[in-house]
């Protein structure tokens, strides 16, 4: 088979190969096996069936989700900003209708993601608006089969003026989150996990280093949370799934001082 991109049908991750033989993502313990073996799709598959939908959640901040669900149906974020649009995360796949909305939004200069979970179709954003910047964590990019990286990084990313990437690990070694300083705002990836009713209101909050199989994180990953986000100011918190803006950075620091009193279980807390 000629080279080309294939999203697994169980989780969505996508992949650049001949006829992949497995799926990282899904073969790693943060996530469940297909009960009935593999299954990739070629994007000309998954073209012919999925679209997508966008929305501004806030002034300046555009959501982009595919339809219908494709994998873990995450969210892609866009920031329209002077001086050049940022996509943090991405949707599972990018219509042409879709990527004409970004077009005229300004397209994308700077492109990243926190972890596997919210790579999504990365490769369909670099492909089309060929950002300059393509930043990843380093401790991931054997997650990047699909698209090239053009900017990792260790410890600290800034992406823009009041934009920066922060490694915080965990859940994935090489997870980080986005500050967005400037509106007050953490894409905080998987570091926390919010329920939330069909009306969109966060119900509760937690955190996984597994959330499919309920394995918690040890205190050790959990201070390095909070060491990370203590000196930023945010007053929402956005993951590769959800948008919360009542949750910010005194509740998520909360949230992790229960968690470091007791001895590392998964507990859902309610809002």
């Amino acid at each position: 088979m000629p080279l080309s991109h294939f999203a697994c049908a169980n989780c969505g991750f996508w992949q650049q190969h001949f006829a992949p033989p497995d799926c990282p993502v899904c073969s790693d313990v943060r996530n469940d096996l297909p009960e009935d073996g593999w299954r990739f799709l070629p994007e000309t598959d998954v073209a012919t069936v999925h679209d997508g939908s966008f929305r501004e959640v806030a002034s300046g901040l555009w959501a982009f989700t595919t339809k219908p669900q494709l994998g873990l149906g995450g969210t892609g974020w866009l920031i329209v900003r002077e001086g050049g649009n940022i996509a943090f995360e991405a949707a599972p796949y990018y219509s042409q209708a879709v990527l004409a909305q970004i077009e005229a939004l300004g397209g994308i200069a700077y492109l990243a993601a926190s972890h596997p979970h919210g790579y999504g179709a990365l490769f369909q954003l670099q492909r089309h608006f060929d950002p300059p910047v393509v930043a990843i964590h380093t401790d991931d990019l054997n997650y990047t089969k699909a698209l090239r990286v053009t900017a990792p990084y260790d410890d600290t990313l800034e992406l823009a003026d009041n934009y920066t990437l922060h490694h915080v690990g965990g859940h994935y070694a090489g997870q980080a989150a986005l500050h967005d300083a400037k509106h007050g705002r953490l894409f905080c990836g998987d570091m926390f996990k919010i329920d939330q009713d069909e009306s969109g209101r966060s119900t509760h909050i937690s955190s996984h280093k597994a959330f499919h199989k309920d394995i918690p994180l040890t205190h050790g990953e959990l201070q390095r949370y909070r060491d990370v986000i203590a000196p930023l100011a945010f007053d929402a918190l956005l993951t590769p799934f959800e948008y919360a803006p009542e949750i910010g950075r005194d509740r998520a620091l909360e949230v992790l001082d229960e968690a470091l009193s007791r001895p590392p279980q998964v507990k859902r807390v309610a809002l």
